[in-house]
């Protein structure tokens, strides 16, 4: 007697499938989740060249400004991180290889270690605009606006693109191979 097949394909292959899903989720959860404050645009956003022409018209104005960090300076009771602003992506993210759109200084409250916002990374705030400092750059006086952070995102590390050579392994020859006519 012949048996039907069933709707239901065998343990082995469900427990697989629950497995590889089990693993997605997880590997989804562990990924950095991005603050809403910092991956909802604002409605309209304001330029750092902007507020340099016109502090006063966008004083005490909610920003989202990100970029990278030049300088980390601790003050007594506040930590000053000098950021070169660049466009922001639609989730927030600073575009590093787009060129810089001005200087802005992103103000936190309290003790923020330099270590933990090192030179070079993308940064990303949300805050009120507080006022316009002009301090120099080199011999230069360059008008800063500063930012009251209340939501910092420092963005990931990309991770490496790949191997620096063109081949996989180092010590590849594509006509050292077995299978390769040349080979024999």
């Amino acid at each position: 007697m012949k048996s039907e097949p069933s709707a239901l394909p065998p343990p082995k292959r469900q427990a697989g499938a629950l497995f590889s899903a089990v693993i997605l989720l997880l590997a989804g959860c562990a990924s950095s989740q991005v603050p809403p404050a910092i991956g909802k645009a604002p409605e309209k956003p304001i330029l750092v060249a902007q507020v340099q022409q016109e502090p006063d018209r966008f004083l005490d104005r909610r920003v989202r400004w990100g970029g990278t960090i030049v300088a980390v300076r601790n003050r007594k009771q506040t930590t000053e991180i000098e950021i070169l602003s660049r466009p922001l992506d639609s989730g927030g993210q600073p575009r590093g290889k787009e060129p810089g759109t001005g200087r802005f200084i992103a103000l936190l409250t309290g003790f923020a270690d330099p270590a933990e916002y090192p030179e070079q990374r993308l940064l990303t705030v949300t805050g009120r605009l507080k006022r316009v400092e002009t301090r120099p750059i080199g011999e230069y006086p360059y008008p800063y606006p500063v930012v009251a952070v209340e939501q910092p995102y420092l963005w990931p590390e990309p991770s490496p693109s790949g191997p620096p050579y063109f081949y996989p392994d180092p010590w590849y020859y594509p006509w050292y191979s077995p299978w390769h006519p040349w080979y024999w």
